[in-house]
C-alpha cells in the first residue's frame, strides 16, 4: 500500500494575510495608546471646585510619577502642595507604582 500524495499547498497567501492583519492591529494599537497616555496636569478637570484632586487628577498624579517624576515636579505642574503630593507618591507606590493597574482619562 502506497500513501497517497497530498496536494500541494501554498503558504504565501495566507502569509500575506497574516502579515496584513498584524499591520493593521499595529496600527490600531497605536491609535489608542496614543489616546490613553495623554493626561495635562494643568487640565481644570483635575481638581474638584473644593480644591481637591478628582479621579483623573489623582491618576494624572500617578502617571508623572509612572514617568519618574519628583514630588516636587508634581507638587509644581498640578499645583498642589508638596504634603499632597507626597501622599499622592505614598498611595502610588502602596498599588504597586509603575506596575500598578492604570484608569481610562477622559
Amino acid at each position: 500500500m502506497t500513501k497517497p500524495h497530498a496536494e500541494y499547498f501554498d503558504p504565501k497567501p495566507v502569509l500575506d494575510l497574516i502579515a496584513s492583519i498584524e499591520a493593521d492591529l499595529q496600527r490600531l494599537k497605536g491609535l489608542v495608546e496614543q489616546q490613553v497616555e495623554k493626561f495635562d496636569p494643568a487640565n481644570p478637570h483635575n481638581k474638584a471646585p473644593d480644591g481637591k484632586l478628582t479621579e483623573e487628577g489623582v491618576e494624572c498624579c500617578y502617571r508623572m510619577f509612572d514617568e519618574g517624576k519628583s514630588r516636587y515636579s508634581v507638587a509644581q505642574q498640578m499645583k498642589i502642595s508638596f504634603a499632597a503630593a507626597t501622599h499622592r507618591f505614598n498611595n502610588w507606590r502602596k498599588l504597586g507604582g509603575t506596575k500598578r493597574q492604570r484608569t481610562l482619562l477622559g
